[in-house]
């Protein structure tokens, strides 16, 4: 291959150049302080108008219910920490679920050392959260209920609609981190019963450093940063309305080719975890087979080490990944995987593939030569394996 196959969008994606087009003149031309009362703030202002009720349009919400943030972990941590100390007075009970993004995880720890409590609900062997243990999870003092809308690892998409109403039902917040589905697949907050969500520009084809917190209108959330009036006094801080212009092209045009884009990424997904199965041996596909994010592919392949494996694929041109890039640089094997009950020895074989429509089967046939070789020389190198295949001989 002439050039990198890219199979990390899970991670992020390539800024659209028709979002970079967009920003462009908010970086120079239109550089006002949206604050400010003459007309170059005003268009400012206007410009971050425009885009907040784009995204409100591709959420089936009000404009004013779209809250900018610095990206999705900021946004989850204004959702929980926020709700946490807005409810207090009802209950300091927290629930949510084993397999959520460490923006989600570590804010949960950092609110049960400030007193509240939090359960962690389990998932089967496919991600998918236990409902009847989160139901029975649910207590008196019960405020808020925080489950994804798809895995950043494993793909796999949880039963929002239903968790929704589980919420509704017991009177309590839900929050969902969108983080991975926003602008991948279609969201309606109302029909979801969704009252907090989380997403972020870059992944999908928009800037990095920008991304937003839907509160449900009636929603009690006091401010997140303090120090100015912006975004209806809730965050303060000047507006970066590059960013935020950015965002909301990138959503527009997500938007716009969903269907087409969802369509084209399952034909690769599937294509893709076709010929791995069939050509592979010893391999897990993690995650739920068709309940799954459209470009989502993540495999555990037994005798293998998962960072030897993505320096190897690194060397013949593919990026690629194990898990989560926020923990990248952590030895220790997805919390995901040890979820769904993979042993420590085969989570840490694992390799995430995210794909987008703009690859081609071509390149994913590359990419499954490649990866054979590469599994086989590994297992060649794993006494695991001799040991293994010695076993298998004498049976």
């Amino acid at each position: 291959m002439d050039k990198p196959i890219y199979l990390d969008n899970a991670a992020t994606t390539p800024t659209d150049p028709a979002v970079v087009e967009a920003m462009l003149p908010w970086f120079s031309a239109g550089y006002g302080n949206p604050s400010a009362i003459y007309s170059l703030g005003a268009q400012a202002k206007e410009a971050v108008t425009l885009a907040r009720e784009t995204v409100a349009g591709t959420l089936n919400a009000q404009p004013r219910e779209i809250y900018f943030t610095a990206g999705g972990t900021e946004a989850d941590n204004w959702a929980l920490i926020a709700a946490a100390q807005a409810y207090a007075g009802k209950g300091r009970h927290i629930i949510t679920s084993a397999v959520e993004h460490h923006a989600v995880l570590h804010t949960c720890q950092y609110l049960e050392k400030q007193g509240f409590s939090v359960t962690y609900v389990g998932v089967d062997d496919q991600g998918v959260v236990r409902l009847d243990e989160l139901r029975a999870a649910l207590r008196p003092d019960t405020i808020l209920i925080s489950v994804m809308f798809a895995n950043n690892e494993i793909g796999t998409l949880q039963p929002i609609a239903q968790i929704g109403q589980i919420a509704r039902e017991a009177g309590v917040l839900f929050h969902t981190d969108a983080v991975q589905a926003y602008g991948h697949l279609p969201i309606d907050v109302k029909t979801l019963g969704v009252d907090l969500l989380s997403a972020s520009g870059h992944k999908l084809r928009g800037p990095k450093g920008v991304g937003f917190l839907y509160v449900r209108e009636g929603v009690k959330l006091p401010s997140f940063l303090h120090g100015g009036a912006q975004e209806r006094a809730r965050r303060a801080g000047t507006e970066n309305v590059p960013g935020v212009v950015g965002l909301g092209e990138a959503a527009k045009l997500a938007q716009a080719s969903m269907a087409r884009r969802a369509e084209a990424e399952r034909e690769l997904r599937d294509y893709l975890i076709g010929r791995v199965e069939r050509e592979i041996p010893y391999c897990r596909l993690n995650g739920h087979r068709t309940q799954r994010l459209p470009g989502n592919v993540n495999f555990s392949f037994r005798f293998i080490e998962g960072e030897s494996m993505l320096i190897l694929l690194d060397q013949a041109g593919i990026c690629a990944s194990s898990g989560s890039a926020c923990t990248s640089s952590s030895l220790d094997p997805s919390h995901v995987l040890l979820a769904i009950g993979l042993p420590h020895e085969i989570a840490h074989g694992s390799l995430r593939l995210t794909l987008s429509a703009e690859n081609t089967r071509e390149e994913l046939d590359y990419v499954v030569d490649r990866l054979k070789e590469i599994v086989q020389r590994l297992r060649q190198m794993s006494p695991l394996y001799e040991d293994f295949c010695r076993e298998q001989e004498r049976s």
